[in-house]
């Protein structure tokens, strides 16, 4: 009897077929492939009776298999796995709420003074392409398939739920305080024309890779590009806020609740791979995932030098600079309090 290969990916419900003999049939339910025969001549229908039965009941039909041990990738410890989870949503919560600060920051002083645009600019384009990576990598059948081939079946995509979900909200969050260095103060701060010039050429290089990949469709290539998009962003993008500070001698105006947010996400986020290679006895979910790992240690770096030029370096100076915003504030609270009893005394 002679079977047909069929991939299902029950996340985006797409049935692939293609009719080479002596094949198996595969599943994918979530992170684990599984396989089914299917005969390829059958008069009683079973042939198209059993892809549809087996989409229905490929939850069920992957379960059973991951308990059974089939040869496919899954957790061998159910500590570890909820301890991977565990880490993934307190790196996505973390990095998710540490956008809101300097968000709020920016709206109570109706003035952006102190943000770095570049910082923003950069860090727009960032997670652009790591959004392009982590949706595409998680969603599409016909790459994981290519990251399987590379990497082998039994590894597990390196990329979790709650990366694009992050991935998401960056986008959104960074928009939004892009936005408002289009409507707040910002004193003679502008964009500067080299971050103008390398946000320009890192996509004019996206798109000539994306017809490069076209013709091939070697879109797992084109992903990794993505992903060394967003890396190179993230070693260059701190920069600029972190000059910015020392020639002001001042981190006022940038929130230091964005960076021990950021600081907390990036620890969770390296020690979700490690719990991941450990229990899979396998390292290659970090160089299978360059960018999720190069991510981690250059933002816990740069997480660390901001910490340090705000609690250490120039602590004094940002204690004055809110002494003198409070001032500033209470003075037209003063001067109306002043004039009311002048005003009830013409009366």
């Amino acid at each position: 009897m002679s079977l047909y290969r069929a991939h299902v990916y029950t996340d985006d419900l797409k049935l692939i077929m293609s009719a080479y003999p002596s094949t198996k049939f595969f599943y994918k339910f979530g992170q684990y492939p599984i396989s089914v025969p299917i005969p390829d001549q059958d008069p009683s229908g079973a042939h198209f009776f059993f892809p549809l039965l087996s989409l229905v009941l490929s939850p069920l039909i992957a379960e059973l298999v991951c308990r059974r041990g089939g040869n496919m990738a899954s957790w061998n410890s159910i500590t570890l796995d909820i301890l991977y989870q565990f880490l993934g949503w307190t790196a996505f919560v973390s990095w998710s709420i540490s956008f809101y600060p300097q968000v709020i920051l920016n709206f109570r002083r109706k003035s952006v003074v102190g943000l770095n645009f570049d910082f923003v600019i950069l860090n727009l384009t960032k997670h652009s392409s790591y959004l392009i990576y982590n949706a595409t990598l998680y969603f599409s059948a016909a790459v994981q398939r290519q990251y399987f081939e590379k990497y082998g079946f039994g590894q597990m995509i390196p990329v979790a739920a709650n990366d694009v979900a992050f991935s998401i909200h960056a986008v959104l969050l960074t928009a939004i305080t892009l936005f408002q260095i289009m409507i707040y103060e910002r004193g003679s701060q502008k964009i500067s024309k080299v971050s103008i010039a390398v946000v320009s050429a890192v996509w004019l290089g996206a798109l000539i890779c994306f017809f490069i990949a076209m013709p091939s469709h070697i879109w797992l290539w084109l992903i990794s590009i993505f992903n060394s998009i967003q890396v190179f962003m993230t070693v260059i993008k701190y920069i600029p806020q972190a000059c910015m500070n020392f020639a002001r001698k001042s981190t006022d105006g940038f929130s230091i609740g964005n960076i021990l947010l950021d600081f907390l996400g990036g620890c969770a986020n390296y020690g979700q791979m490690v719990v991941q290679s450990i229990d899979q006895n396998s390292w290659v979910n970090f160089y299978g995932n360059i960018g999720k790992t190069l991510l981690s240690l250059v933002s816990i770096f740069f997480d660390l030098l901001f910490m340090f030029q705000h609690f250490v370096l120039y602590r004094s100076s940002n204690i004055t600079s809110r002494r003198k915003t409070m001032e500033e504030s209470k003075e037209p609270l003063m001067e109306a309090s002043t004039a009311e009893p002048h005003q009830s005394s013409n009366v």
